[in-house]
């Protein structure tokens, strides 16, 4: 009886001799095997990773898939993606008027425009737009970290009065609880941010506010690219039949998915919640050293 010899002490040559096979053979086999072992998992990755992110592009999927440790170029991936039929077609949404600029109400500068952001809490950015309900209309209002990109606040509700808004701002302060005197908050001229409630309660918390250029989507671009991403990855093909489900529906996207999963090119490919997370280790890293020397110097 023999006893068993420990992984990997057994060379290729040893094995080839033992199972009667020529070690040039062996070789031949591999350099023809191995290659199509690592392309089918790599296809095998991409195929899940496109039906559970069902809007993700080839880019996205090509960055998940160097987080979960392959090693494959977007164009490959969009090679392997065109074989295997899982490119789709995006319609271009429709997108009704929400704004109505035509109001009596004070429209202050644009105070974003080229502003160099290093932080958080020093730019929000805040949007409305449309949600199709079965029989009806809805309307989502949010707040965005313009360094983060994370959604901070958001209300859904079938008005368009100045209290979606504030009830989205209301959530945003209550998350971040922004210094006095250290924030700037962005959005387009709509009679919702300029009326006396909305720049009442900027005011009280010491909020700047900057409102966009006169048909300019530009100037709010970090809004305006949620409410795109909003549309493609969770409304469009959804058939919600009541502001409830759609409000269940979009808030498990914003704080589950999109906050925290969902792969943001603008942050090296990484969800607004693990970038936040990041910033605030690197915070407490420097700290670190400073402590230690004011102790020191005690």
């Amino acid at each position: 009886m023999t006893s068993p010899r420990p992984q990997g002490e057994l060379t290729v040559e040893r094995m080839c001799v033992l199972s009667g096979v020529s070690r040039a053979g062996y070789y031949r086999h591999w350099k023809r095997s191995a290659p199509r072992q690592e392309e089918t998992a790599v296809r095998d990755a991409i195929q899940r990773i496109a039906l559970s992110n069902r809007r993700y592009g080839y880019q996205r999927i090509a960055a998940q898939l160097r987080r979960d440790g392959f090693v494959a170029n977007h164009k490959r991936v969009l090679r392997l993606m065109r074989r295997d039929n899982l490119l789709c077609l995006r319609r271009r949404p429709f997108v009704p008027v929400t704004t109505d600029s035509r109001h009596s109400w004070r429209v202050v500068r644009n105070l974003a425009r080229g502003l160099v952001l290093t932080g958080l809490d020093q730019l929000w950015v805040a949007d409305i737009t449309y949600i199709r309900l079965a029989e009806e209309f809805a309307y989502l209002a949010v707040v965005i970290d313009a360094f983060s990109r994370r959604v901070i606040g958001w209300a859904l509700d079938l008005h368009l009065r100045a209290d979606l808004a504030i009830a989205a701002l209301e959530m945003a302060i209550a998350e971040r609880r922004p210094q006095p005197g250290t924030l700037i908050h962005h959005s387009d001229r709509g009679v919702q941010y300029a009326c006396r409630d909305y720049t009442s309660l900027l005011e009280a918390i010491g909020i700047e506010p900057s409102m966009s250029r006169v048909g300019n989507p530009y100037d709010n671009a970090q809004a305006e690219s949620f409410m795109k991403t909003l549309k493609q990855e969770e409304v469009d093909g959804r058939d919600y039949r009541h502001l409830d489900e759609a409000r269940a529906a979009i808030g498990i996207f914003i704080e589950q998915v999109y906050n925290r999963q969902r792969l943001h090119s603008a942050l090296a490919y990484r969800p607004p919640a693990e970038f936040e997370q990041n910033l605030q280790q690197l915070a407490a890293a420097a700290r670190r050293p400073q402590a230690v020397a004011i102790a020191t110097s005690l």
